[in-house]
């Protein structure tokens, strides 16, 4: 097995997080916290030199200088790893900003400069801003489509990840905007990054469509589960598991069209509203993320998330700022984060549970998936051969009686209690707002 499917990963947005005035080196004040959650793996949100957000590229060889310098990157990685954690970072490689030292040039130097075919659809235009039109990413004119296809181009690329391998030790990239990307450029990529390390996770952004088309054997180990994430919330908020229990037999039951594929589970990221927000009822935090945890995929907690952090996408330039907070590392190992609910502290308690129970259990990390009970409230379903996991939200205990494997099953999540199943039939109670994973000893 491949160290990301047995992975739980944490994700933090360092631009928002370290906003404070803080660098890299104070991340390491965290990573005790990530330990005691069970965590394996960090997802940094672009680190490289940006103007503004990150997403705008200026330079990708060398660390945004509002995060550090590049030896900072180099120890906190090290520090990460010898704590037992893996770290990825954000490739941004379909676009870059005005900013970025080609663009420059090709502005500066005009069509006899070799970055002029850097970039899509650049060509003069006396009637333009700066005298030039080129292709952008969704029509923001600050971030300017590369050209993949350009020999320069997809060296310069490969050379930064080359340099992030070499000096940094990364150990997986995750693609911006995937879904922009052309399949020969992340073929590519995935070929380059194998030849450099073995089980280098490659993981991409993608929001609809086929996740196969950029997740297969050639390209993405996995891609952002986004359909499975809006089947979590709007499931709990609909009361309506049967949504939920749709998405996952799709996608990871006996005919799932995802099986086999190293998918990245997420309940809030940096680019959606806190889950804490998005929920109507707060003890739903609980269910989301035991649902998150035991099935298929690879699950990460966005930072404060732990937490129950609220926080609602805005309008205009500071759309972002409530979802990507600054949080001094203190605070944030402590949970003096603002705003949460009240049951911060038995959240945070839970989530290092569920990370317990997952990363203890094979059939949780890579078993498959198949539904045994579907109903508005609740959903129970088998991991591999013999763990049971069943979720309700209902706000009553439910006694349930399904037919597994004959055997002795221990709940792993509740007090290892015992459960007589030799008849082949296993009766247990399902508890209000809360899970029940049964293993077969």
């Amino acid at each position: 097995m491949a160290w990301y499917d047995c992975a739980v990963f944490y994700h933090i947005y360092p631009l928002g997080m370290l906003g404070g005035g803080q660098k890299l080196p104070a991340l390491e004040a965290v990573l005790p916290h990530l330990c005691e959650l069970g965590v394996n793996a960090l997802y940094l949100g672009p680190i490289f030199m940006s103007s503004t957000h990150g997403y705008d590229t200026t330079d990708y060889f060398h660390v945004d200088a509002r995060l550090g310098t590049d030896d900072d990157f180099a120890h906190f990685v090290a520090a990460c790893h010898s704590h037992g954690v893996r770290v990825i970072v954000d490739g941004v490689f379909n676009h870059v900003g005005r900013d970025f030292w080609g663009f420059k040039e090709a502005l500066r130097d005009g069509e006899k400069s070799i970055a002029w075919r850097w970039f899509v659809g650049l060509t003069s235009d006396p009637n333009a801003p700066n005298g030039v039109r080129y292709d952008t990413w969704e029509g923001h004119e600050t971030l300017v489509k590369l050209d993949l296809a350009n020999p320069d181009t997809r060296n310069h690329l490969f050379g930064a990840v080359d340099s992030w391998i070499d000096r940094f030790d990364i150990d997986g990239i995750r693609l911006d905007a995937a879904d922009c990307l052309t399949p020969d450029f992340i073929a590519a990529l995935r070929k380059h990054v194998d030849a450099r390390r073995q089980e280098f996770y490659l993981m991409g952004e993608v929001i609809h469509g086929d996740y196969r088309a950029w997740a297969n054997e050639g390209m993405c180990n996995g891609t952002t589960n986004y359909e499975a994430y809006k089947g979590i919330w709007s499931s709990h908020n609909d009361n309506n598991f049967f949504e939920i229990a749709y998405t996952l037999n799709r996608q990871f039951g006996d005919q799932g069209i995802y099986r086999g594929l190293s998918m990245y589970s997420f309940v809030e990221n940096h680019d959606v509203e806190r889950l804490a927000s998005k929920l109507r009822d707060s003890r739903d935090l609980f269910t989301a993320y035991a649902m998150m945890f035991f099935m298929p995929g690879i699950p990460s907690i966005y930072y404060g998330g732990e937490w129950g952090m609220r926080g609602k996408k805005g309008t205009g330039y500071e759309a972002d700022l409530a979802i990507r907070p600054a949080i001094a590392p203190t605070d944030l190992t402590s949970g003096n984060v603002a705003p949460t609910g009240d049951e911060k502290n038995d959240l945070c308690k839970a989530i290092a549970r569920f990370s317990k129970v997952r990363r203890s259990n094979d059939d949780i990390m890579l078993g498959s998936y198949a539904q045994v009970e579907v109903a508005p409230q609740h959903l129970i379903f088998k991991r591999g051969y013999c763990t049971i996991c069943a979720i309700s939200k209902a706000a009553d205990p439910k006694c349930v009686d399904i037919a597994v494997e004959p055997g002795t099953y221990v709940d792993v999540l509740n007090d290892d209690r015992k459960y007589d199943a030799h008849d082949g039939r296993l009766k247990f109670t399902m508890f209000a707002h809360w899970a029940n994973v049964l293993r077969k000893i």
